[in-house]
């Protein structure tokens, strides 16, 4: 039996605390709902963190035993202290996959990976948006269709401040007329980033089945690779050199 992947669910987890209409769709907080879906699948095992716990939830330990950590936050990104950014940095770097969730574009660990604000426009106004996989071939949207259709959500639109993504994977269109890069994957040292635009805290985004197979889709691409360790620094030939 192959190795399960480690998954590390982490959620800011303040808007199920003081907003009412939150605490009704999330009674337990966003990452019990997505540790919920994912626990279910046999090949992961799944543990949450969040931003009032010590170290954030993300102890060294912790960090070390994640194969793939999930991001959630909206009204604390200021919280997050830059050592812990840091530390997960590092482990992204090293091979641990990451994905950001809606407004986790605006968190620190984000704008540290993308090297950008990762500033957008946006509106409330409950409106429908489709998602279209623009690139059908790729293992994030295996068992989904042309598009996944949300009925209302917030609106994200362009133009959105990232570098241009290794690899696009899905393009919103909202009824209100603008569209957004709403999944983009990212290769930074030996790690994999995937951010996914869908997640509005007022909705319930992530009980709708495509969503969470999409995100399960993307735990499995984002978990390491066993592959070649780079070595960096002053090197020796492997050949002779000259005469």
């Amino acid at each position: 039996m192959s190795k399960k992947i480690n998954v590390t669910v982490w959620n800011e987890f303040r808007h199920e605390k003081s907003h009412e209409a939150v605490k009704a769709l999330y009674p337990d907080g966003m990452h019990v709902t997505i540790a919920e879906f994912l626990s279910k699948e046999p090949d992961l095992k799944v543990c949450t963190a969040t931003l009032d716990e010590p170290d954030h939830g993300l102890t060294d330990q912790v960090l070390a035993d994640t194969d793939v950590l999930t991001w959630w936050g909206h009204m604390a990104h200021h919280e997050v202290r830059d050592e812990i950014v840091a530390k997960v940095h590092k482990r992204v770097l090293d091979g641990m996959g990451l994905l950001v969730f809606h407004s986790g574009h605006f968190s620190k660990i984000h704008q540290r990976l993308v090297g950008a604000t990762a500033n957008l426009k946006w509106r409330e106004a409950a409106e429908k948006e489709r998602l279209w996989a623009v690139m059908p071939g790729h293992p994030i949207v295996a068992g989904i269709g042309e598009y996944i259709e949300l009925p209302h959500t917030e609106m994200y639109g362009e133009f959105f401040d990232i570098p241009q993504p290794d690899e696009l994977i899905f393009i919103s269109w909202f009824e209100g007329g603008e569209v957004f890069r709403s999944g983009c994957c990212y290769y930074r040292g030996r790690g994999k980033v995937f951010y996914f635009r869908p997640g509005h805290e007022t909705f319930p985004i992530y009980k709708n089945a495509e969503v969470q197979r999409v995100i399960i889709n993307a735990v499995r691409w984002a978990a390491p690779v066993a592959g070649p360790k780079p070595f960096f620094g002053n090197a020796k030939p492997l050949e002779k050199i000259g005469d």
